[in-house]
């Protein structure tokens, strides 16, 4: 016999347990980010091969994450989630115990399957709370998020800033997810499939293969030569690969992605600027991570920092300070909408990556510059949702946001790509160790700023005026997480009809 959300006795430990599942993924995304440098080293590769490390878990997320949501809703989301999180412990312990770089892209890939624990856990407690506790629980998730990418730079910093070794960081992920298994199969409950139908495997499959066969030549262009035919017919495979994922989308009755997400102006733009706010947020981390981390003995720039002192000095102040700054979206687009926030959102991150270009002799410089990018990705994140709020129906929400969180994925899988392929341009000469020059970094960082800045050109010019909805700040910060988790929007947290 079935029951309503409001008779089920969710158990207290629930909230905490999602929470904890959300922390796991926020701290795997960012515990490798200022490790590539020492990876590099230790596996004697390349800076092309080592990006991968990034690349393959975003690709893994970017495909894996709506399909894996769509099976929590067939399947039932405590089965799903025990298998993700089986998925994510064998892919960290594989990723602890190997120094083989093929293996160790792998491991990443699974590492990537944690992506999905957010979608899982967002609709967990979409089915066990009412609509009067859904608010603050994700609003409690909502804070892990920012905590989570915390942590993992932490972590990393104290684990390896001794000159530890790397799987130092990978031990930790694998204890953390066994605590998430046990955790998971104690509190969350047995219930019954909420939906039927299929999983569009014919379209994660394309959009994956379309994916790889872009990024590889955007990555290796500058080993194989830009115009060698390597690079040629790999994109031209990429573009035949997209173009049957499209028509594959048009036919299937609940296909991956809605192209008609696309088709709607205001919902393009938004996908548009969720792609870029995906792709900056990756170009902040790795860029300000590299240049931080650069021997100026050697290269005649940048602070020879540590692992420790790159993850807590310079990226950590952004990362903690989104427990503020994503109640405070949620504050803006209350007050002045969502267009108006994630204009100013665009804006600025768009002068942390103009200020990053600009001016870099100095710590206080880098850790500003990856304060407002940072800040001004959270403010973008926090604005989306409302805003495709007012241009979906209510039953819409879900699909717009789902469609919305893998433009983020994908944003950031290439940024990962060309930020490898800028800056293993016309390395410094006559040195031990292939490094950028610094005007590799400059050039980086303007392009990326020109491109934010005309995204926002484009929220203002392109998005319609409308009247402001009716949400509340919470709503707004209930709203950021389901959208980001790619969810509906339950009716009682949308605005009252004729507002």
């Amino acid at each position: 016999m079935s029951h309503s959300v409001a008779d089920r006795p969710a158990s207290r430990l629930l909230l905490p347990v999602a929470a904890y599942g959300v922390l796991l993924l926020t701290s795997l995304q960012s515990l490798v980010v200022p490790l590539l440098n020492q990876i590099q080293t230790t596996l004697h590769s390349t800076p092309g091969a080592i990006s991968w490390v990034m690349t393959a878990n975003l690709l893994a997320a970017a495909v894996l994450t709506p399909v894996l949501a769509r099976l929590g809703d067939l399947r039932g989301r405590r089965t799903v989630l025990l298998g993700v999180t089986v998925v994510v412990l064998v892919g960290s312990l594989l990723a602890a115990t190997t120094e083989n770089l093929p293996l160790l892209l792998v491991a990443r890939a699974m590492q990537g399957t944690s992506y999905a624990l957010l979608p899982l856990a967002i609709g967990l407690l979409r089915d066990e709370l009412p609509p009067a506790r859904l608010t603050g629980a994700t609003a409690i998730v909502s804070g892990t998020v920012a905590i989570g990418a915390g942590f993992g730079l932490v972590a990393t910093g104290l684990l390896v800033g001794d000159g530890g070794d790397y799987h130092r960081v990978f031990w930790l992920a694998t204890a953390m997810a066994v605590i998430a298994l046990v955790a998971i199969g104690l509190v969350v409950p047995r219930r019954q499939p909420a939906a039927r139908g299929r999983v569009d495997w014919a379209g994660a499959a394309l959009l994956g293969g379309a994916l790889v066969l872009l990024l590889l030549p955007l990555e290796k262009g500058n080993t194989w030569g830009w115009a060698s035919a390597r690079v040629g017919v790999l994109l031209v495979a990429s573009a035949v690969a997209f173009a049957a994922f499209v028509a594959v989308e048009r036919r299937v009755a609940q296909p991956l992605v809605n192209l008609r997400m696309f088709s709607h102006r205001p919902l393009a733009i938004a996908n548009i600027a969720g792609l870029l706010l995906g792709a900056a947020m990756f170009v902040g981390f790795l860029t300000v991570s590299a240049f931080v981390q650069t021997p100026p003995a050697l290269a005649g720039y940048g602070f020879g920092a540590t692992v420790l002192s790159a993850s807590i000095v310079y990226l950590l102040p952004g990362a903690l300070s989104g427990v503020v700054t994503a109640p405070l979206g949620g504050r803006l687009v209350a007050r002045y909408g969502a267009k108006a926030t994630l204009a100013l959102a665009l804006l600025v991150s768009a002068v942390g990556f103009a200020l990053l270009a600009a001016v870099h002799a100095t710590t206080w410089q880098l850790i500003l510059s990856s304060f407002l990018v940072t800040n001004g990705v959270t403010l973008g994140y926090a604005a989306l949702p409302a805003l495709l709020i007012e241009h979906v129906t209510p039953a819409e929400t879900g699909v717009a946001n789902s469609v919305n969180s893998i433009a983020r994925s994908v944003g950031s899988a290439i940024a990962t790509a060309l930020v490898v392929t800028m800056l293993s341009r016309n390395p410094v000469p006559g040195l031990p160790v292939p490094l950028p020059q610094v005007t590799q970094y400059t050039v980086t960082a303007a392009v990326t700023a020109v491109g934010v800045l005309l995204v926002a050109l484009l929220v203002v010019v392109g998005l319609p005026h409308r009247p402001r909805t009716t949400l509340t700040p919470a709503q707004v910060e209930a709203d950021d997480v389901l959208g980001a988790a790619g969810l509906d929007i339950p009716a009682a947290l949308r605005p009252a009809p004729g507002h």
